[in-house]
């Protein structure tokens, strides 16, 4: 794997930012925070994106192309192996790609650096990729917002990454394969509804001190009080906790009967479900996206701490559990063990795949003679990317989000699907049948 690093922080440094490290788990996966200032059921259109003139200039900018490769440039924060799962599948999607002979005919160089958790960092890296490489793919970083500065100054770069900075993913040329508005999904609370109508009006939550996930929390109490939900219980809690007991009595003694922890990353859900046990309580309890991972079962404190938990996502059960029936998941995780042996693929590594998977789509229609121009009009015509149904519909060039999702249960200890259209039908195992809620003053 190719990789840059610039200015590395010091040992001493890095132990200073263990507290930011944990903030950074608090808030990643489906935190992205934006305000809308009306209220609809489906995304508002972009900001830009399919009007705003590509440069002319870069109809004729081959940087960082030559005969034979095509240089793209990941930053991410490898610091303390936070996101290191991005540059990871961001590699693992190159390998796999150069496997079949590249795009016509080119194979793709990973130029990758490590931002450090440094947002100078982050901005100096970008600066060197727009520099020296064709486009940056697959990055992720919550200092994202230094390089978008380079980015808006440079819009005949292509930027293809999940950007968490909305600043960032809303530029021209910024393209998402998990686009992200500061809503909720309504098609995974009204599958709730409709099963504990009773529990729905007693709802409960934990968030993250964190502005990014107080905002996204915001969205999503909004779209259950616009369906009906009653919300009972609410903590935000500092994200140097690591036991939830009093949480947990605080609930129980609130009437809490069904708890969401959609943002929770694994490490902080695990010692809930056990504090959960400890107390001898049990609501109905959701996760998602953030959550997901094969780690989840064990911080947990196993099977029996965890069985019966749903979990809703747009994106496929793409740890194994899906691998039988989605051929892509296969491949992904092949792929990423070939880049990094003996790594666990996460919710990192899948944004670095799907990123380099759509980046890859839009220059092999680009041609044999790609311009940075070029790829970005190709870009501007994807309308619908799943990464071979790995995640739910989305459209990049239009930058919403997906509406499809899929609920799963813990049954023995792994995640199954349930009440879910089979993948061999149109919907390919998704649910389709919910909107995207924008809440008024977001």
């Amino acid at each position: 794997m190719s990789r840059r690093v610039v200015n590395r922080p010091e040992v001493r440094r890095q132990r200073t930012r263990r507290s930011s490290v944990l903030a950074a788990l608090a808030v990643t996966g489906t935190v992205l925070a934006a305000c809308s200032s009306t209220a609809s059921s489906t995304p508002p259109p972009s900001s830009g994106t399919a009007t705003a003139a590509i440069p002319a200039a870069a109809f004729k900018d081959t940087t960082g192309l030559t005969s034979t490769t095509v240089r793209i440039g990941n930053v991410s924060t490898d610091f303390a192996g936070l996101f290191q799962g991005a540059t990871v599948g961001t590699q693992a999607y190159a390998d796999y790609v150069n496997s079949t002979g590249g795009i016509n005919g080119r194979k793709l160089v990973v130029d990758a650096g490590d931002d450090g958790y440094n947002g100078p960092q982050n901005k100096q890296l970008t600066q060197s990729d727009v520099a020296n490489d064709f486009a940056l793919v697959g990055g992720f970083s919550l200092q994202d917002n230094f390089g978008g500065q380079v980015l808006a100054q440079n819009p005949s770069v292509p930027n293809v990454a999940v950007s968490l900075d909305l600043a960032t993913a809303e530029l021209p040329n910024s393209f998402s394969p998990q686009p992200t508005l500061n809503g909720w999904q309504t098609g995974p609370l009204d599958y709730f509804k409709t099963a504990y109508p009773e529990d729905v009006k007693h709802a409960g939550a934990l968030i993250a001190n964190q502005p990014s996930a107080i905002d996204k929390w915001n969205a999503e109490k909004a779209t259950m009080e616009h369906l009906g939900y009653t919300v009972s219980y609410v903590s935000e809690f500092p994200i140097t906790q690591s036991t939830f007991d009093a949480n947990v009595i605080a609930m129980k003694n609130a009437g809490v009967k069904i708890l969401f922890l959609e943002q929770m990353p694994d490490l902080y859900a695990g010692p809930v479900m056990k504090a959960l046990a400890q107390q001898n309580f049990h609501p109905q309890v959701v996760w998602g996206a953030s959550t997901y991972s094969s780690k989840l079962i064990s911080l947990s404190g196993g099977p029996a701490n965890t069985n019966g938990t749903y979990l809703e996502q747009t994106d496929s059960l793409y740890l194994g559990q899906d691998a039988s029936q989605i051929p892509a998941i296969g491949t992904f995780l092949h792929w990423v063990q070939q880049a990094k042996p003996g790594f666990a693929a996460d919710l990192y590594t899948l944004y670095g795949w799907l990123s380099a998977e759509l980046f890859s789509q839009a220059l092999k229609a680009a041609g044999p003679n790609p311009t940075r121009g070029s790829v970005l009009q190709q870009l501007r015509g994807i309308t619908s990317f799943t990464g071979g149904n790995i995640v739910a519909p989305v459209n990049p060039a239009a930058k919403t989000p997906a509406t499809c999702y899929i609920i799963a249960k813990v049954v023995g200890g792994n995640f199954v699907r349930v009440d879910d259209p089979p993948i061999s039908g149109s919907t390919h195992g998704y649910r389709c049948d919910g909107t995207y809620y924008v809440p008024k003053n977001g």
